[in-house]
């Protein structure tokens, strides 16, 4: 048995070519009239007007208004109009809340394992690699806030996303120009580097975002080199000990060498000073005697002859003279005393 379709068809929609339940529908919409008429299409009209006209910002708040997609103004708390009927859209931003991101959370128990694991993006971003080629486990938390609306509304398309690169760039390069000991000792210096870094990014990136600040966590290195790592530490202490110990004693020997080194040199210069001014007086002297024999050579020689009898006789004890053409008891003068008395 074979079918007419096109009649069928035809016989469905009816004379019109309508289907008969939307013919119906229309018919029903025709005869449909609003209670009131006019005015309460009015009411109705300014109310939906009056309530997409106006919109209130809040005090930590600034509105960004844009007309059919296009930025217009930024306003402040308070009430505000608007075009309405989604002509004006309006973004509140809150500009005074203090936003965090965390960076190595749960970072107790990283190790180098976990960066193979999925899921561990977050715990791999606290290992770092030092300027002395060690790892460091280095977790911080970026707080910060929204300065410029409009920057951070229509200059960057994720600015969260941004915001963490960044961050992490900022860090892994200040972590790569220290050593382990003062990524660990040194903390407070790393955030304050690493803020002014990533603040200078940022705005030259027109992001529109403030870091308020930049708190570094506990830093340690891996788990599994940690026992390693202690033994380097107590090595590195023993060879420090070990370096103040030979400071002291040079610092005790060397200025003790240096004194006796220097009284030494003291000492030989006075005597040579001494035997200098000796030696010239001993010319001088002689010269003025050679010039006094000069000038009266039979006095001189007397002077000379008697001075070394006074000097001499007083060693020699007493002195017997005996002359065997004397009569009489010879007086004798006494040399052994000062004077011949």
């Amino acid at each position: 048995m074979s079918w007419d379709w096109e009649k069928l068809k035809q016989q469905q929609r009816g004379p019109g070519g309508i289907p008969p339940q939307v013919d119906e529908m229309v018919k029903q919409f025709k005869r449909f009239k609003l209670p009131g008429g006019p005015v309460v299409l009015g009411i109705i009209a300014a109310a939906l007007i009056g309530l997409t006209a106006f919109y209130t910002v809040n005090q930590d708040e600034v509105g960004i208004v844009q007309r059919f997609g296009r930025y217009i103004e930024t306003t402040q708390p308070g009430l505000n109009f608007k075009f309405p009927l989604g002509i004006d859209t309006v973004t509140k931003v809150n500009v005074k809340r203090v936003q965090t991101e965390e960076f190595g959370a749960s970072v107790a128990e990283v190790d180098f394992r976990s960066r193979t694991k999925p899921g561990s993006e977050t715990a791999s971003v606290a290992l770092m690699l030092t300027g002395d080629l060690n790892v460091a486990v280095v977790p911080w938390i970026v707080q910060y806030r929204i300065k410029d609306p409009y920057n951070y509304l229509f200059k960057v398309a994720n600015v969260r996303k941004l915001l963490t690169d960044m961050s992490e760039a900022a860090m892994r390069l200040v972590v790569g120009d220290r050593s382990i000991n003062e990524v660990i000792s040194k903390r407070d210096e790393i955030a304050i580097e690493a803020m002014g870094l990533l603040q200078r990014e940022l705005d030259q990136a027109e992001t529109g975002i403030h870091v308020v600040t930049i708190e570094m966590k506990k830093t340690n290195v891996p788990s599994a080199v940690q026992p390693s790592f202690n033994e380097v530490n107590q090595a590195t202490q023993e060879k420090e000990q070990m370096i103040y110990q030979a400071n002291e004693d040079y610092n005790k020997a060397i200025p003790t060498a240096r004194g006796e080194a220097e009284r030494t040199i003291k000492s030989a210069e006075g005597y040579a000073l001494n035997r200098v001014n000796r030696a010239i007086g001993d010319a001088a002297r002689f010269r003025d005697v050679y010039e006094e024999y000069r000038n009266a050579k039979d006095i001189t020689k007397t002077r000379l002859y008697l001075e070394n009898m006074r000097s001499l006789l007083p060693k020699l004890g007493p002195i017997y003279i005996v002359d065997s053409e004397q009569k009489n008891t010879l007086p004798f003068l006494n040399f052994t005393k000062p004077g011949g008395k």
